[in-house]
């Protein structure tokens, strides 16, 4: 049985659902901000339950394939370098649910904290768009906004 189910999660066919599997999380974040199921699905841990349930299960695939995780370290070394650690298969699919984890908690984050200023969800809706194609443009974008609408500069808050 744990064989048919790995048979099908291939690495192709993993990349797919997560990127297939996130999309219902942002439509609901863009679409939905202020309803229950937003609170319950999006802004709470349950997403990143499952991208963190994703990554453990890649790390361990790699680690029994015999995948050798002290090379991811030498992205450090030069640019030369992380061009050839994002051609390893591994590193590539792992680097994208991070990535993928990080941009959805930053468009929750900035959902919530709009809700905390009481900013209309048209006004969020672009920086919201941007954090799901290039998650720290949309952050910037958003910060601009927020200090525009709160009327103050703040970089603790």
């Amino acid at each position: 049985m744990i064989e048919q189910i790995a048979a099908f999660f291939t690495i192709e066919m993993i990349y797919l659902w997560l990127n297939i599997g996130v999309i219902p999380f942002w439509l609901i974040l863009i679409i939905f901000p202020q309803s229950k199921i937003c609170g319950l699905l999006v802004t709470s841990i349950f997403p990143f339950f499952i991208l963190t349930s994703v990554y453990v299960y890649l790390g361990y695939y790699f680690y029994i394939s015999g995948y050798d995780f002290d090379y991811n370290f030498t992205l450090y070394l030069g640019l030369y370098d992380l061009r050839n650690l994002f051609e390893a298969e591994a590193f590539l699919i792992m680097f994208w649910t991070h990535f993928l984890a990080i941009n959805l908690f930053c468009g929750a984050w900035i959902m919530k904290d709009s809700q905390k200023l009481f900013m209309s969800k048209y006004i969020v809706f672009v920086p919201i768009i941007i954090t799901y194609f290039i998650g720290p443009l949309g952050l910037i974008v958003y910060w601009i906004i927020r200090m525009f609408y709160a009327k103050r500069i703040s970089l603790l808050d």
